[in-house]
């Protein structure tokens, strides 16, 4: 055979095995590259993550010490205000949930607040007692804040109640009367 013929066979057998190993070697080349990519965005991805926990974590601790220095502002309110004291009788006077009150009305209830409602006869001058039940009728006059008259806040479930000049711990569900505050205005 002649020169000519066999370059010619040469370059054919070239040509035929040497493309296509150049495209897998490219296609190789741009996996490789591919997974660098997404590898690279995980990791901006996770450093985005903790960035933005970390300011989440800021955001709350300043929301923890704000809603404390509120608190803490609210119980020195408290404590300058008028609150209620057993030995003082006139504590409410000049209290606006008190603007309504006149002192004691036959028949009648007087819850901070609320105002005057109406009471059954039996229940007038009735000394309510841990263990008995508040009638169902009576047990949305709600205190609307507890911290006012020395108390802690109700345990879940629990309620206070004004039931005439006393105040009254009550099981919301049952109405079960569970501690008595007597006399109180």
């Amino acid at each position: 055979m002649n020169r000519l013929s066999k370059a010619a066979i040469v370059a054919l057998a070239l040509s035929t095995t040497a493309v296509p190993m150049l495209a897998e070697a490219q296609s190789r080349n741009d996996r490789r590259e591919y997974r660098q990519d997404r590898r690279d965005d995980r990791r901006e991805h996770r450093s985005e993550r903790r960035d933005d926990r970390r300011d989440w974590r800021n955001d709350r601790r300043d929301d923890r010490r704000n809603w404390r220095s509120d608190r803490r502002d609210d119980r020195r309110d408290y404590r300058r205000d008028g609150r209620w004291d057993r030995n003082n009788r006139d504590w409410w006077r000049g209290r606006s949930d008190f603007r309504g009150y006149n002192g004691p009305r036959s028949g009648y209830w007087y819850a901070p607040s609320y105002g005057y409602y109406r009471v059954d006869p039996r229940y007038s001058g009735y000394r309510w007692r841990t263990g008995g039940y508040l009638p169902s009728q009576y047990r949305s006059y709600y205190v609307r804040d507890p911290h006012v008259y020395g108390l802690r806040p109700a345990p879940r479930g629990y309620r206070y109640v004004h039931a005439g000049s006393d105040i009254v711990m009550i099981a919301v569900a049952t109405g079960l009367i569970a501690s008595v505050l007597s006399n109180v205005y």
